[in-house]
């Protein structure tokens, strides 16, 4: 029996396991689109709110549900809202919180789809954004208009690893009448609450720390009050961007290890971001774990840890990135991030070589920048791949 006194590592186990008849001791997969009635008054009843049972799995099912119920435990939240992807979550935000002619604030460096849907897409139905630098208050604050209806925050932000301070932004979203969403998925809730600093939403793509394997794409919303959590489960039942239920258990059975991957490749972390500002070929490096990081103090502050995402410069710029990249053997040359694996990318020639260079830089994606997934291996295997890709960068090309 789970409770709300047990701790992370217990509710990571015990919250949501639906109670199954035959003492299945995990919830099972109710993979079925539809679900059968008592009666026509118990139908009549699901479809006016007074039963809460199941009707469609567009709807719910018990499954996504349990997997919703631990999320929202472990967030500390009213409800959970799971999706298809991380994007689905997205634009459920955007389309239950924003109406047209509302401007939102946004961090400059948000993951890059989440900006390409609202200046593409949601700016055809008259809404507008800013995005600045969230993690200056200066700059959000500024930022601020009368019609201001969302601030939309990523903490740590991708890939520059900036923190925002969630306790401040919700005060100045909540004195404008504004609602506060903080995208945590590269915290992970066993890194960050950000409803317990006043935000009203926390928006993970399970997709990386949650899952942690790298085998399943998806969503989740977690609301901080019933009115909002509402709202963003009528958008996603409308628009059918609901996660499906052998995604749900995937992603819960993931979700049980949570604590014991994060720890790990943390302590992987700390080591190679150390190791990394060490190194003659790497100007700078950007983890929220080192004393260096410029927001390290509201890390310790905000977060129970820093994680285990690193960026770092590299000297020779955008040919030693490539090169670089070229030469890793155990890391994955990949996108994504938060699984097992540990995985590489040089966003200048891969994930933003089509962004006009000038554009680039104003985010800070500078040309040798690289972001690096740390994984659960042996550090010193990860470090031995990293210097050997190093050194191998610097050799003369054979002709």
């Amino acid at each position: 029996m789970q409770s709300n006194h047990q701790g992370f590592m217990s509710k990571l186990v015990h919250a949501g396991v639906v109670e199954d008849p035959n003492g299945s001791v995990i919830t099972p997969i109710y993979q079925t689109s539809t679900f059968a009635f008592e009666s026509s008054q118990q139908g009549a009843d699901r479809f006016a709110g007074r039963d809460k049972g199941y009707i469609y799995t567009r709807i719910g099912n018990p499954t996504v549900r349990s997997l919703e119920d631990c999320v929202t435990t472990l967030e500390e939240g009213a409800g959970a809202v799971a999706t298809s992807s991380g994007m689905g979550a997205v634009n459920t935000v955007y389309m239950a919180l924003l109406d047209g002619g509302s401007h939102m604030v946004s961090t400059a460096s948000v993951y890059g789809p989440s900006r390409t849907l609202m200046e593409k897409h949601y700016s055809r139905f008259g809404v507008s954004a800013t995005f600045v630098d969230t993690s200056d208050p200066a700059a959000v604050r500024a930022a601020i208009r009368p019609d201001t209806r969302l601030l939309y925050v990523e903490t740590p932000s991708n890939p520059m690893m900036q923190i925002t301070d969630i306790a401040e932004m919700a005060a100045l979203a909540h004195a404008q009448g504004a609602l506060l969403v903080v995208d945590s998925t590269f915290a992970s809730p066993y890194l960050q609450k950000p409803l317990l600093l006043g935000a009203d939403v926390a928006l993970h793509s399970v997709t990386k720390f949650i899952n942690g394997h790298a085998d399943v794409v998806g969503g989740i919303l977690v609301a901080r009050e019933e009115p909002v959590l509402h709202r963003l489960r009528e958008v996603m039942v409308t628009t059918g961007c609901n996660m499906d239920p052998h995604q749900a258990f995937l992603v819960h059975r993931g979700l049980k290890t949570l604590a014991l991957r994060i720890e790990r490749s943390q302590a992987n972390a700390a080591v190679i971001a150390r190791w990394l500002e060490s190194r003659p070929e790497v100007s700078w490096v950007r983890y929220a774990g080192l004393p260096s990081h410029p927001q390290a103090a509201l890390v310790q502050r905000q977060m129970k840890g820093p994680g285990s995402m690193i960026s770092f410069e590299l000297e020779g710029g955008l040919e030693a990135g490539i090169q670089l990249m070229n030469h890793v053997r155990l890391a994955a040359l990949a996108v994504s991030l938060g699984g097992v694996e540990s995985l590489i990318q040089h966003p200048a020639s891969m994930t933003h070589a089509g962004v006009p260079r000038t554009e680039r830089l104003k985010a800070g994606i500078t040309d040798g920048l690289v972001r690096y997934s740390v994984g659960i291996e042996d550090p010193d295997d990860l470090i031995a791949d990293l210097e050997q890709a190093l050194e191998a960068s610097l050799m003369p090309a054979r002709v």
